[in-house]
């Protein structure tokens, strides 16, 4: 091996093995790799066999330098193309991961093929990377993911059992108004309610999976030396500000589909990290459509909801008279596959589509795209910020109310669907968005976020500089 390429900075990258978290970490391995780092990404054993599904063997071969490992995620042997059961994986990955990581990263250091390892960046919930670096001496650095003002809420979920209102006594919370509660005791987050913290939080106990992990992981996050944010300045002050001021290490970067036009065009752009096959046979069919209108639907990768709900979605998309683009996961309703009526479809045969998954970032930046209904992940908020498409949220589970309330609240580009979803209102929202004064607004408002995230990301921008930094101070 040539003394040039042992000079080479090496980060490994170890994201949370699901979708929304595989995204934003091969976006940021590109970046680092664009910048002369030799790069192993780490995929659980069953996601890189979706990998290889989604996108053939040659996706994953990676170049000699951006290579792809595995390690065993520690659950039983699955072959479903489909995500996993979420709070398992907590579980799994917290008990099972460290040592089959530990020993990667031995193995890679004993290696004269790739250079030594100079940090790991590891995802802010993926905690026994962080261990792993320290018991070896390794400098790592967090990369949380989710929005910044999720990552405060779930830093105060231990300041809701000191004040008394975790855990509830009994289910009765859901329904009589408790959650309405106003929360004004959260640093940098103001005008919010109990039900817009992320949902782990509406536990009977304190102990369940969902709620210990991620109040704790959070909290383990301000043991790194680093935390990254894919996030910019201005979008999220406030809550930066109150972050930086007890842990001072912290890197806006985002967004990163932004930050990402400055990877040179190489190999290495086309590399996918979607984990479903992706139908691209829907930006032709977008081509037909006028400028802004089309409604583009997607719940993202983990959303499940009932039969139901999967039929007042469609017949308030149906009922609105507006062409729609609307992606339906196999394993979208729970247990089972969704099934929509015959008549459905003959309704809305000239203007709607349904295909299972799609290029996303592409859809949105289609000029068709007029407002996009979503679950509020935080790759698709941020998504749609970079596009300038204002959104319609339903928000499903975790840190997703949260998004749905700053999107309201403090960014004014969206409208929240009631959970207990009826079709009239879908109409009603979708024809808002789509032809009413509020709708203008948001789309008004989208468009100056977009100006403000491609500010950002510029040469000389404050997530740019950001990331310059990042670099320096925290990588190498």
């Amino acid at each position: 091996m040539g003394s040039v390429e042992a000079r080479k900075p090496h980060a490994v990258c170890l994201p949370f093995p699901a979708q929304g978290h595989v995204t934003p970490m091969m976006r940021l391995a590109k970046l680092l790799h664009s910048r002369g780092f030799h790069i192993t990404f780490v995929n659980t054993e069953f996601n890189h066999m979706r990998l290889i599904r989604s996108k053939g063997p040659d996706n994953i071969k990676g170049l000699p330098d951006f290579q792809f490992e595995t390690i065993p995620d520690g659950l039983p042997p699955s072959d479903r193309d489909a995500t996993q059961d979420v709070p398992s994986l907590f579980y799994s990955t917290r008990k099972n991961c460290l040592a089959p990581f530990k020993e990667l990263v031995l193995k890679l250091n004993s290696s004269s093929e790739v250079p030594p390892i100079t940090c790991i960046v590891s995802d802010g919930i993926t905690g026994f990377g962080r261990k792993v670096g320290k018991e070896l001496g390794i400098r790592e650095v967090q990369f949380w993911t989710a929005s910044a003002c999720g990552f405060m809420a779930y830093l105060n979920f231990s300041e809701f059992i000191k004040r008394g209102i975790v855990p509830f006594k009994d289910e009765s919370f859901r329904d009589d108004g408790t959650l309405d509660t106003p929360i004004d005791w959260i640093p940098g987050m103001k005008n919010i309610r109990i039900k817009d913290i992320p949902s782990f939080v509406r536990t009977t106990d304190i102990n369940e999976i969902m709620f210990d992990f991620l109040g704790s992981e959070s909290q383990n996050c301000l043991n790194s030396s680093a935390i990254i944010f894919n996030t910019f300045d201005e979008f999220e002050y406030e809550v930066l500000e109150e972050i930086s001021a007890m842990f001072p290490h912290i890197y806006n970067i985002g967004p990163l589909p932004l930050l990402g036009r400055h990877v040179p065009n190489s190999q290495l752009k086309s590399l996918s990290s979607s984990l479903w096959k992706e139908d691209s046979k829907c930006l032709q069919w977008l081509d037909k459509w006028e400028s802004k209108s089309v409604v583009y639907v997607n719940y993202g990768s983990i959303t499940v909801m009932t039969e139901q709900h999967l039929k007042e979605f469609a017949w308030g998309l149906a009922n609105s008279k507006h062409s729609f683009l609307w992606i339906v996961r196999p394993d979208v309703v729970m247990g089972d596959s969704a099934i929509l009526p015959p008549e459905f479809f003959e309704e809305i045969k000239d203007r709607g589509l349904l295909v299972s998954w799609c290029p996303q970032e592409q859809v949105l930046a289609h000029p068709s795209i007029g407002v996009f209904l979503t679950h509020c992940g935080w790759n698709s908020t941020l998504e749609s910020i970079c596009a300038g498409v204002p959104i319609i949220c339903w928000p499903f589970f975790a840190e997703q109310q949260t998004n749905c309330r700053y999107a309201y609240t403090s960014w004014g580009i969206g409208m929240e669907v009631n959970h207990d979803v009826k079709r009239d209102e879908i109409e009603a929202l979708v024809k808002e968005m789509m032809e009413g004064d509020k709708g203008k607004a948001m789309r008004q408002k989208a468009q100056e976020w977009k100006m403000k995230a491609v500010e950002a990301t510029d040469i000389g921008g404050s997530s740019y500089t950001s990331f310059e930094r990042l670099i320096k101070e925290a990588l190498i």
